[in-house]
């Protein structure tokens, strides 16, 4: 029997930029304690720029036409990520310091699935929101410019900041990154949907959604799982990070202390059969 040779494809080159930005911003999945606890002044002093449309975002844009996007979520997952952006360039670790994970809103989309369950509230997603002190293990990628729109489109009931993260030995990034935080019912209805309650009901109102940002929610179970999955899977310290920096709407009890009394059992639950892979971790 004769052997065969398969000659596999290389990996296409990165952009010049993006290929620096690779050099510059390198963080491996192995975290050390010692790199979480380091703050580097220079990421502290970046200002926090509000993008409220498609030119903010623009601004951010590099020469190479690519714009860097930090995922805390079901982002943490490089599956998950590239299921929503296919054509992702250079999907790292990185570090964030001045905001909390906090579980602290509806997402339709868990209705759209029918993995949300109204009946105990457990029908919330994930946003960030400034703290001082708190630091998170967050991913970062790039995304091409042509896919701004939907991003403002898929993420659209978030308020969208430009911030620097740190590579893990706490030097920052050479450019800013777009993150999704924390935005209000108020300004929801009067800037995304321009006043207008008919778009409200299409995005919201359709599943008997009155109110987004709310405190009376929990973590949806599959998508909790996902996360904390995700999370595992770069590395202890990121799953600790994740554990211990995230809370539940009270602004009190982290996942840790939520998966080990009131959420107990959600890891060993399986996601519905079509949902495995994209909840998978």
């Amino acid at each position: 029997m004769n052997a065969t040779t398969l000659t596999l494809p290389l990996p296409l080159p990165l952009p010049p930029l993006l290929a620096s930005r690779a050099f510059n911003q390198r963080a491996t999945l192995s975290l050390s304690s010692a790199a979480l606890r380091s703050h580097s002044p220079a990421s502290q002093q970046h200002p926090l720029t509000e993008l409220n449309d498609e030119s903010d975002f623009e601004s951010l844009v590099s020469p190479d036409g690519y714009i860097s996007i930090c995922g805390f979520g079901s982002l943490l997952s490089e599956t998950s990520a590239r299921s929503t952006f296919p054509d992702l360039l250079n999907f790292r670790v990185a570090r964030l310091n001045g905001f909390r994970r906090v579980f602290a809103h509806v997402a339709p989309v868990f209705f759209e699935r029918g993995i949300a369950k109204p009946e105990t509230m457990e029908i919330s997603s994930l946003s960030v929101e400034p703290c001082e002190g708190e630091t998170l293990i967050v991913t970062v990628f790039e995304i091409r410019k042509s896919e701004i729109p939907d991003f403002i489109k898929r993420e659209v009931e978030f308020r969208f900041l430009s911030v620097l993260p740190e590579i893990l030995d706490g030097k920052p990034f050479d450019f800013p990154a777009v993150l999704c935080t924390r935005y209000s019912d108020e300004e929801f209805l009067h800037i995304r949907c321009k006043g207008s309650k008919e778009v409200y009901f299409q995005q919201y109102g359709r599943w008997n959604i009155d109110k987004i940002w709310r405190d009376d929610v929990f973590p949806c179970r599959v998508y909790l799982r996902h996360c904390v999955l995700a999370a595992k899977n770069l590395g202890d310290t990121a799953y600790d990070n994740f554990l211990d920096h995230t809370y539940l709407a009270d602004r009190k009890t982290t996942i840790r202390e939520y998966l080990a009394t009131t959420g107990s059992g959600i890891m060993e639950e399986e996601p519905p059969e079509p949902l495995k892979y994209r909840y998978g971790g």
